[in-house]
C-alpha cells in the first residue's frame, strides 16, 4: 500500500469516502490552510460540513456561481475554512458523478440532487399499481448520472404471493435492463442484508417518489429511527415529504447514504445516453435496420417494428422510448439552436415520408 493510500485509509473522513483520489484533488487546498470536508446537508444559502474534526456549519457565499448544476449540494467534497465566524466554503472538489433532473418541462435548467454518488437505488412501492415508465425514466437519470442504478421494490410485505411477486419482479426487470431488482419488505427485514451489502461500497443515493417508503427504508439501512416516517395514503400510496432536505449519512456497516425528498416530478435533462442504456434492447435492435436513420415508424427493413411484430419488443417499451426521446431533444434544443435548426429539418423530412406514404396507399386503393 502507498503512503497516500495508507494515510487516506486512516483518515477520520474514510468512512464518508475519504480516499487516496479526495486527497490527491485537495492537495492544492492544503497548502492555503483550508481542511477537507464532506457536504452532509445544504440549506438558504449554509451547508453542514463534516470534517475530521467533526460537523461544522459554514456559509456557500463564495461557490454560488449563476449556473444552478455549479451550486454546492449535498455529496459534495469542500474545501473549507479551518476557523472563523462563519467559516466559508472556499472551492467543492470535481465531481466523479452527478445526479440532474430537469427542474421543469417549461424550463431547460437542470437542478443537481446529489454529488458523487456510486449507487442509484430506485425506491418503487409495491402497494400501489407499478408506473413502468415512470422507473424507465428514473433509470434513464441514474445511468446519465454516471452511477449504478438498483430498483428497491418497497413494502413487499403487502404482497404476500411469492409467485405473484415474482412476476412483478419480471415486470420490473423488463423495463430495466442490466439492473438489479430487489424486492425489499423494511418491516419483516427481507431484502434489506442484501441491499446494506450493495451499498456498503461506497456512496449511495435514494430516490423515489413521495410515500415510495425511503425513509422507512433508510432508517432499516441505519438500524435506528433517524429518519421521521410518515403514513402515506391507501388510495394513491402518496405521501406528505417526510424528507424535506437531501441528507448525507454514514452506514453501521460502511458506506455512506443520501436520503432524498420524494420527486413529484423527474424531468430528463440531457439524458441521451441515459435513455439509451434504459432501452438497450431498442438501440440494439436498431443497429440490424436496413436504414442506420430509421425511425422506426413505417420504414421497410425496420428491425424495431419487427420484433414488435413477433413479439420479442412489447409495444410500451418502443412507446415510452419515443416519449423520453422527444422529451430529452425539447429540453437540449432550448440551448442548442443547431440543434433545435435538425429537429425542424427531422421533423419535416419524417412529414414528408409520411405524406408519400399515405399518398401511395391511396392511390393503390384506387386501382
Amino acid at each position: 500500500m502507498s503512503l497516500a493510500s495508507a494515510s487516506s485509509s486512516s483518515h477520520a473522513l474514510s468512512p464518508y469516502g475519504w480516499d487516496a483520489h479526495w486527497e490527491t484533488e485537495f492537495a492544492p487546498y492544503a497548502g492555503q490552510g483550508l481542511v477537507p470536508g464532506r457536504v452532509v446537508r445544504v440549506d438558504r444559502g449554509q451547508c453542514d460540513i463534516v470534517t475530521a474534526g467533526g460537523v461544522v456549519r459554514a456559509d456557500t457565499a463564495f461557490v454560488t456561481p449563476h449556473d444552478p448544476l455549479r451550486v454546492i449540494c449535498t455529496g459534495d467534497w469542500a474545501a473549507v475554512e479551518s476557523h472563523g465566524n462563519p467559516r466559508y466554503v472556499r472551492a467543492y472538489l470535481p465531481r466523479r458523478t452527478a445526479f440532474v433532473r430537469s427542474t421543469s418541462s417549461t424550463r431547460s435548467e437542470g437542478q443537481i440532487l446529489a454529488a458523487n454518488v456510486d449507487h442509484a437505488i430506485i425506491a418503487v412501492p409495491l402497494s400501489v399499481e407499478l408506473d413502468l415508465g415512470r422507473i424507465e425514466r428514473f433509470l434513464a437519470l441514474a445511468w446519465e448520472s454516471g452511477a449504478q442504478p438498483l430498483v428497491a421494490l418497497t413494502k413487499a410485505d403487502v404482497v404476500p404471493d411469492p409467485v405473484g411477486l415474482s412476476y412483478l419482479v419480471q415486470d420490473v426487470e423488463t423495463a430495466a435492463p442490466g439492473v438489479q431488482v430487489l424486492p425489499v419488505s423494511a418491516v419483516g427485514g427481507e431484502g434489506v442484508d442484501v441491499l446494506a451489502a450493495v451499498v456498503a461500497g461506497g456512496t449511495s443515493v435514494l430516490l423515489g417518489t413521495s410515500g415510495a417508503g425511503k425513509s422507512t427504508l433508510a432508517n432499516a439501512l441505519l438500524g435506528e429511527d433517524v429518519m421521521a416516517v410518515q403514513a402515506t395514503r391507501e388510495v394513491d400510496g402518496k405521501g406528505r415529504h417526510t424528507t424535506t432536505t437531501r441528507n448525507l449519512l454514514a452506514l453501521p456497516g460502511g458506506g455512506v447514504l443520501i436520503d432524498t425528498p420524494g420527486l413529484r416530478g423527474v424531468g430528463l435533462y440531457d439524458a441521451e445516453s441515459g435513455v439509451g442504456q434504459v432501452f438497450s434492447e431498442i438501440e440494439e435492435l436498431a443497429e440490424e435496420c436496413r436504414f442506420h436513420d430509421c425511425a422506426h415508424l413505417t420504414e421497410p427493413g425496420c428491425a424495431v417494428l419487427a420484433a414488435i411484430e413477433d413479439g420479442s419488443l412489447p409495444e410500451r417499451r418502443l412507446d415510452s422510448y419515443r416519449k423520453l426521446l422527444r422529451e430529452n431533444q425539447r429540453i437540449v434544443a432550448k440551448t442548442d439552436a443547431r440543434l433545435r435548426s435538425e429537429i425542424l429539418k427531422d421533423w419535416k423530412r419524417k412529414s414528408a415520408v409520411g405524406r408519400a406514404a399515405l399518398e401511395a396507399k391511396r392511390g393503390g386503393r384506387d386501382r
